[in-house]
């Protein structure tokens, strides 16, 4: 009996070393357990690989509803009490009929992220997201772009004296109206009327046409420009220097009342020092309104 006993070990040797056999050998009753036992080393046993913590209750994600500073507006997103570093993204979103566009966004690993566009009237929120399922979304707001005007510049009247303009009618209606309703508010604190200047009206008029034309809204011009040097290459001398500018308010009541209602642009209006002013309004490729005013003294 011993040999196919050797036949049977044989067998069961080469199933142990070939995995493509199917069925496994037979052992005869008696048989010693050295015959099957494998003829090579067995695969060592791999540990499994831990499982990352779990993130902290108290992680959250908050994100600022959107504003405007420094003719820009601005939010930020931060994710706060969390455990793990993960991505954080934030998007400004504008309402519109239909799909809300998304208008900036960025991503940082960080916990902290902070956004800044340029200022275009409209309704924005803002969604900030972390990959690791938390979410925030701040209420809608209307923005304005209205932003407080420069610091009043005073300079030396030049020794040249400045020749009179020759253009004896000044502004378009809308423009004069502006002025009308400036002069109306400057009455009820005992300012005395500013004269529409026809210099002051072309340093204004290109201004706010700079702007509707190529999309920004600023006191400095894109070409480096400031709002004395506009009035200046537009042949004003004087003696003191201030502007106001505003975008998207449709008539000429609704920019002087948001212009009222704001502190640095009331001060410009309401300074009693100032003689002259040059209004201009220029619209862009989609009929928006841009404002300008430009005071001077003499």
């Amino acid at each position: 009996m011993r040999r196919p006993l050797g036949v049977l070990a044989a067998v069961a040797s080469l199933a142990a070393c070939s995995p493509s056999v199917s069925r496994p050998p037979v052992e005869a009753a008696g048989a010693v357990p050295e015959v099957t036992a494998p003829t090579s080393t067995p695969a060592q046993t791999r540990k499994p690989a831990p499982r990352p913590a779990a993130e902290s209750d108290e992680c959250r994600v908050s994100v600022v509803r959107p504003n405007i500073s420094a003719l820009r507006i601005q939010t930020a997103a931060a994710r706060r009490g969390c455990v793990h570093p993960a991505l954080l993204r934030v998007q400004v979103k504008r309402a519109v009929p239909g799909t809300d566009p998304v208008v900036k966004s960025g991503a940082t690993r960080k916990n902290r992220i902070a956004l800044r566009l340029p200022c275009k009237q409209g309704t924005y929120y803002a969604v900030a997201t972390d990959y690791r399922g938390g979410t925030a979304r701040s209420n809608a707001v209307r923005l304005t772009c209205v932003t407080p005007s420069p610091t009043t510049r005073k300079t030396e009247t030049p020794a040249t004296p400045e020749r009179k303009a020759s253009i004896t009618s000044v502004g378009t209606s809308l423009e004069n109206e502006v002025v009308r309703l400036t002069n109306a508010e400057r009455a009820k604190g005992g300012c005395k009327p500013l004269k529409h200047d026809a210099r002051l009206r072309k340093a204004a008029f290109g201004h706010s046409a700079d702007m509707a034309k190529n999309d920004y809204f600023d006191h400095d011009s894109q070409d480096g420009r400031d709002m004395v040097d506009r009035m200046r290459a537009a042949g004003f001398t004087g003696s003191a220097w201030a502007e106001n500018i505003a975008m998207g308010q449709r008539s000429a009541a609704e920019v002087v009342r948001t212009w009222m209602n704001s502190d640095g642009h009331r001060q410009n209006i309401m300074n009693c020092s100032y003689t002259l002013i040059g209004v201009g309004a220029a619209k862009d490729a989609q009929g928006q309104l841009y404002w300008t005013q430009d005071f001077a003294a003499r």
